[in-house]
């Protein structure tokens, strides 16, 4: 076998073609770990803001989406005093009747932006139990409350959404009188209403939807209830199912992504091909000579490998510190809320098995290429 120091010195000899094989290694790597975290990141927020023990009851026929939904205000208390077995503190039924509202939102700044508003009382704490208050308190007649990542979805700093800041939805002017979190979940990008206020003002004399926590109940007896109840036209679902569903929907999404970044992963590894197929073109004659002095073809395809894969991690190491400094942590926004994007085990896991790959199966046609000429041909080269 030859001395690794051999692949090392030969890395070097040609430092444009070492400038072109890290770099396409790197924007290879780097498109790779960009999709799966974009689409690892949408899946864990979806996943993340259902949970298994929250049933949502919406009108017969919108299943699909909640906005389109409407639930008279009496199914609320009908839902709290006829299924047993639901969680409650100190005698409240966590069963919390909501607004949801798509909506353009405006800031003090004079910035305008689409806005996730959802109408609530105070009972909602009930139900969605990851949400915590940051600062300040639960918004009143005149105020609102906003996910922490909400200036994200709005495209504005965090200032503009600070406490005491007012935000203007339609002719009226609404103050920040609460910050809050709801780790992991789209939660965290929505605009939290009185919801007495946002019924005026989107002038619906209906909810969009119950949502209800099961401590002793099950799914099935809500279900039940939806059907002896026909006069209400309910529909219930596991908060768990919805979210889900709505993954699928943005099925075409995460394929784009994944087109996107093969379409450019391709024309780069391509290029990449054709730089070592030059550079190992011009070191026939030396194959050979090695060769003929007692290396096998064998011998010398390892070293190749070895300094292919020199460069091709080299750019993996690269890739990966351009995603952690511009990648990690980065929120995303989309049209239910936004998402986090993480350099998690998988992640690089993929940037690294890409950087291997791009060595090992990327050097086979040009490294064969370069080695199958019989000897007395290759020594006569040019």
């Amino acid at each position: 076998m030859l001395p690794f120091s051999y692949a090392l010195r030969n890395l070097f000899r040609d430092q444009t073609r070492l400038v072109q094989t890290v770099g396409g290694s790197a924007l290879v790597v780097l498109l790779l770990i960009s999709a799966v975290a974009l689409n690892e990141g949408m899946d864990s927020v979806l996943s993340a803001s259902g949970s298994s023990k929250n049933v949502i009851l919406v009108g017969k026929g919108s299943e699909e989406s909640i906005e389109r939904s409407e639930v008279h205000l009496d199914a609320e208390t009908a839902v709290a005093t006829s299924i047993r077995g639901l969680d409650s503190k100190l005698g409240t039924a966590a069963v919390s009747g909501e607004i949801y509202y798509q909506a353009p939102l405006e800031t003090e700044s004079g910035h305008k932006d689409q806005a996730l508003l959802r109408g609530v009382l105070e009972k909602a704490l009930l139900v969605h139990t990851k949400v915590r208050l940051l600062d300040g308190r639960f918004p009143g007649p005149g105020e609102v409350m906003v996910g922490h990542l909400a200036h994200r979805k709005l495209g504005v700093t965090a200032a503009d959404l600070a406490l005491g800041k007012t935000v203007k939805f339609g002719d009226a002017m609404f103050t920040i009188t609460g910050l809050f979190e709801a780790p992991g979940t789209v939660l965290e990008s929505e605009v939290w209403f009185d919801r007495n206020d946002l019924a005026t003002l989107t002038q619906r004399d209906t909810l969009s939807a119950i949502t209800l926590r099961l401590d002793q109940a099950e799914l099935d007896d809500v279900q039940v209830f939806s059907l002896q109840r026909n006069d209400l036209e309910l529909a219930a679902m596991g908060e768990d199912t919805y979210y889900s569903k709505l993954g699928v929907f943005y099925q075409p999404i995460k394929i784009m992504t994944w087109v996107t970044a093969a379409l450019v992963s391709a024309g780069a590894l391509f290029g990449g091909l054709n730089t070592l197929y030059a550079a190992f073109a011009a070191r026939i004659r030396e194959m050979a000579t090695l060769q003929s002095i007692g290396y096998t073809r064998f011998a010398l395809f390892i070293s190749l490998v070895q300094e292919s894969l020199l460069a091709t991690l080299t750019g993996t190491l690269v890739a990966c510190l351009i995603a952690y400094f511009l990648l990690d942590g980065r929120t995303v926004p989309f049209s239910i809320g936004t998402f986090t994007l993480t350099l998690s085990p998988t992640v690089i896991f993929t940037g690294l098995a890409t950087g291997v790959l791009l060595g090992t199966i990327g050097t086979l046609p040009p490294a064969l290429r370069c080695l199958v000429p019989p000897l007395p041909k290759a020594l006569r080269s040019s």
